[in-house]
């Protein structure tokens, strides 16, 4: 934290917290796991699950739509899609990389942010980011925006490529520039001439740049979802390790902030030492736990640890407004970290010790969470634990392997996907697994349970649908070819099923008319 920012921070100290402001009544799907709980499960109703993606025209990448069924439309999105869409008061937004340009101004290697009609799919405005220029050491080529953006009325928060938190007014230019007044030159690049601002862009209200302002160092990309909680914004840094993966470059930079979400001032940061402890990198997102008893702040930490902050800051012996910690649990069992010989074992290796990367699950109370790592690290030992409110050990399920995904529980069922490609159901209370099934490929995103069913996409392309119940039958297991691999995970919103491939977007539902 810089002595500037310091001057303008907003205490939170004697607040009185309000009731979540992302109790969804309506159907949508605002942010990163539908709600605060980061709970990947929808309401949503007469789903379809007999449709058909269709096939590409030719050598094209554009799919001929009469060759669909159920398919409402399909937005083309760029090469590489990571981070799921999120769906709120009419709109979709989604993020991809700029390898099939929707404006000549913007070329070659860029991230965007689509702002989508949910009717049409049509673009109604972009935000086209530069890259920061440093190669895979932290903004890795061609990934475009990794995460979900989050909305909340006529704001909608981003995580930039450039470790930004960015808050756009959904409106875009159309209703005029308001807030940040050069987006002319943020879309240019620094040291470029400022690029023509036009109605289809994207209208910046402030932003906080997390390498300025907190001296962080991302690894690789930034990669997380905001989390709204009440007035304010809980944000993963992405610090971590040097691309020789040897050092911490910034091992005093915080972790995970928290900034006012009208102003974008910083209002406390995590100073735990968590970046001391860093395995790797930095990448899971926040939630948020309530119960009648306490208001915590929940964090999968880089070291493997998930970690517990109260909403109110204190002030450390500078005088500066850091997180409080209420508890922490290491989620990876002792033998993960040490052999039984008492060696340390390395990161990294099948049997070592991992970060937690898919986000925290809130449910009945109860903390829920896996680990894993980079899946360029491949497979290894994994652990889901279950955790009560002040930071007990519930129960534990080892069969797991690593995971970078987020879990979906309904009715007292878990469901699980680890990243070697099975889906997992565990009675939630007790961690008894009912069953298992194997997709045949690697899974980088979170299961949706919607509609009575599991969704889970694979890197093969596949989308499969099972029951969401404890009993397993493999005759009503379906795989639907969805074309292209899925990195990011489905979604449900106002009766439509959503599914981002790396190159599409897909709006699914059960036509108006039942004879088409």
């Amino acid at each position: 934290m810089n002595d500037s920012m310091r001057n303008l921070l907003i205490p939170l100290a004697g607040c009185t917290l309000a009731a979540s402001a992302f109790a969804q009544s309506d159907g949508d799907w605002p942010m990163w796991g539908r709600d605060e709980t980061r709970n990947m499960v929808s309401p949503e109703r007469n789903l379809p699950d007999d449709f058909v993606a269709g096939e590409f025209i030719g050598a094209t990448d554009e799919i001929d739509m009469s060759t669909t069924r159920k398919v409402k439309w399909i937005a083309k999105l760029g090469s590489q899609s990571y981070g799921n869409p999120t769906v709120a008061n009419g709109k979709i937004y989604v993020g991809t990389n700029n390898d099939v340009p929707r404006d000549e101004r913007f070329q070659g290697d860029r991230s965007c942010v689509y702002c989508l009609d949910e009717e049409t799919g049509e673009l109604i405005w972009q935000l086209n980011i530069p890259k920061l220029g440093t190669g895979k050491v932290s903004d890795w080529e061609f990934l475009g925006i990794c995460s979900s953006p989050a909305v909340e009325g006529d704001r909608v928060y981003v995580m930039t490529n450039r470790c930004e938190v960015a808050c756009l007014d959904v409106a875009g230019m159309s209703n005029g520039n308001q807030g940040y007044q050069d987006e002319g030159q943020y879309m240019a690049g620094p040291g470029n001439a400022p690029l023509e601002v036009k109605e289809t862009d994207a209208d910046i209200l402030w932003l906080f740049n997390m390498i300025d302002e907190c001296g962080v160092f991302p690894h690789n990309i930034t990669s997380s979802s905001i989390l709204i909680a009440d007035d304010y914004l809980w944000v993963t840094t992405s610090n971590g390790v040097d691309y020789g993966h040897v050092e911490t470059p910034a091992p005093f930079a915080p972790s995970l902030i928290v900034v006012d979400k009208n102003t974008g001032l910083l209002v406390a940061e995590e100073q735990s030492g968590l970046s001391q402890r860093i395995l790797h990198s930095n990448w899971s997102s926040a939630s948020y736990l309530r119960t009648e008893d306490t208001e915590l702040g929940i964090f999968g930490g880089p070291d493997g640890v998930v970690y517990a902050f109260r909403p109110q800051p204190v002030e450390d012996e500078d005088g500066y407004p850091i997180l409080d910690l209420a508890w922490s649990f290491d989620c990876n069992p002792p033998e993960y970290r040490v052999d039984e010989n008492g060696k340390e074992r390395k990161y990294a290796t099948y049997d070592g010790p991992s970060e937690v990367l898919g986000t925290p699950t809130i449910y009945d109370g109860k903390v829920y969470a896996v680990i894993g790592q980079d899946p360029e690290h491949g497979a290894g030992l994994g652990n889901l634990v279950c955790i009560d409110a002040k930071g007990n050990e519930v129960w534990s399920y080892r069969k797991i392997r690593r995971s970078i995904s987020t879990l979906s529980i309904t009715e007292g069922l878990l469901f699980a996907a680890d990243y070697s490609g099975y889906l997992y159901c565990v009675d939630a209370k007790t961690g008894e697994e009912y069953w298992v099934h194997d997709t045949q490929a690697h899974v980088w995103g979170s299961t949706l349970v919607a509609d009575g069913k599991v969704y889970l996409g694979n890197e093969d392309g596949y989308l499969t649908i099972l029951p969401a119940t404890k009993e397993y039958d493999k005759k009503k297991v379906i795989e639907v070819d969805m074309t292209s691999p899925i990195y990011s995970s489905p979604i449900a919103a106002n009766g439509v099923l959503y599914v981002a491939t790396h190159t599409h977007l897909f709006a699914i539902a059960e036509p108006d008319d039942p004879g088409k």
